[in-house]
């Protein structure tokens, strides 16, 4: 278990699953933090959607969220309501293929066939940064020009290189970076750190934690040009 993070406890309803308390307890606290990342490893509980409804749709004032895994998968869940109407707009959703198809009602071979098209479609839409995952991951912003990572690992295809893409974005966030940046540079050297990985071992047994040792050279080396 990682010893290094500092973190806030949050009650549970059920095993698994968190209450309407830990909503309450994250806006209680929210207006100390720089960022905010919300859905990896959370899971579908209902209880777990309630409290994501909760924290998203308050009238608090959020700092810059991105939105990740399980909580995407619970705002597919929503039930035709619009959600992305109902929280604030410097929010950053990261889907890979399969979340975005549940989110928009698209088969998941039709945002494959249209990546661009459907990234910069729901950006538009939802007026959010979209971060589509996958082979050349997309990034689109309103406003924005509709970004390409130039990176096709199939290393960052592993379980949980998600989390770690979300993290480092979350990161960005934190720093000061406004969305559409923070989600590009997060993407770039989020690959950058793959190709550090792989190039050495190959695709078979990386796993996502191997991108953390990575990273540091990652930004060491976009640094130094």
């Amino acid at each position: 278990r990682a010893a290094e993070p500092t973190y806030l406890p949050l009650a549970e309803s059920s095993p698994g699953g968190y209450s309407s308390q830990a909503a309450s307890h994250i806006l209680e606290n929210v207006a100390e933090y720089n960022s905010l990342l919300i859905g990896c490893g959370i899971g579908q509980a209902p209880e777990t959607r309630k409290m994501l409804h909760r924290l998203l749709y308050s009238e608090a004032s959020l700092p810059p969220t991105v939105i990740d895994a399980d909580a995407l998968n619970l705002l597919a869940l929503s039930g035709g309501i619009p959600w992305w109407e109902r929280f604030p707009d410097n929010a950053i959703v990261t889907p890979h293929p399969g979340e975005m198809a549940r989110l928009t009602g698209l088969s998941p071979n039709t945002v494959q066939k249209d990546r661009i098209g459907t990234a910069t479609d729901t950006a538009t839409k939802w007026n959010k940064v979209v971060v589509l995952k996958g082979a050349h991951t997309i990034i689109s912003s309103p406003g924005h020009q509709t970004m390409v990572s130039p990176f096709a690992n199939p290393g960052l295809a592993t379980a949980g290189s998600g989390d770690v893409l979300a993290g480092i974005i979350a990161s960005l966030l934190a720093q000061g970076l406004i969305p559409h940046d923070a989600a590009t540079l997060g993407v770039y050297l989020h690959g950058i750190a793959g190709e550090f990985v792989t190039n050495p071992l190959g695709n078979t047994g990386v796993i996502a934690s191997d991108l953390l040792t990575a990273l540091p050279q990652a930004i060491k080396d976009l640094r130094g040009g």
